[in-house]
């Protein structure tokens, strides 16, 4: 066959391949999206943006953009205890990655989950830490990081589903930068709520990883 012919075959191979993943993608968050509404709609609301004070927003920009596919995966599976969010284990792998896929369909910004994750862990010093964690986190997570169930505005940041499935590289970039349209503004450099540097960040995690204890 002349190399012509053969690369012509394969340009329509590699075309064919690739029409069936995007079918085979969007297939998948049709039926994540289903799941979804069956499953999540009641607390996360139907476009999944939340309600503060009763459930988070599962499509805010800043989230999908440092939440891994296994911390998703890992909150739908087990829940949070103490929480309202109960586990949804009995859906099984394939469904709960579908779900993770129709969220990850709302992404605005590039996945950054990978580097978020890979960054190092904090040394702070938890004594300091939980100077700024009552000042400054506890008015709306609660002073024990209890969230809702305290009557806070914010999520339950100090309960052991939380802490055991965030990376001190997502929490650090949650605490810098916030999340937009929520509650949850940034706390680093001037246009923050507080000018906290970098030690100041990693002294409060630190201090966060003893509520779990």
């Amino acid at each position: 066959m002349p190399k012509r012919a053969v690369n012509s075959v394969l340009l329509v191979l590699l075309a064919s391949t690739s029409q069936m993943v995007n079918a085979g993608d969007k297939a998948t968050i049709k039926q994540g999206e289903a799941l979804y509404n069956q499953n999540c709609s009641v607390c996360h609301q139907a476009d999944a943006i939340g309600k503060p004070g009763f459930a988070p927003s599962l499509t805010n920009p800043e989230l999908l953009s440092i939440a891994s596919d296994k911390f998703f995966q890992s909150t739908i599976r087990n829940g949070r205890a103490g929480t309202g969010m109960p586990p949804f284990s009995h859906l099984g792998r394939k469904k709960i990655k579908a779900i993770v896929a129709f969220l990850r369909s709302h992404s605005k910004l590039p996945n950054r989950s990978k580097e978020v994750d890979a960054q190092p862990e904090s040394h702070g010093d938890e004594r300091l830490g939980k100077q700024w964690f009552d000042d400054i986190c506890s008015t709306c997570h609660g002073i024990n990081g209890d969230g809702y169930a305290a009557g806070g505005t914010g999520t339950a940041i100090g309960k052991a589903g939380f802490l055991n499935t965030a990376t001190d590289g997502f929490i650090r970039e949650t605490i810098k930068h916030g999340r937009s349209n929520t509650r949850m503004l940034g706390f680093s450099d001037s246009t923050g709520l507080a000018n906290l540097s970098d030690q100041e960040i990693d002294d409060v995690i630190a201090y966060m990883r003893t509520l779990a204890k």
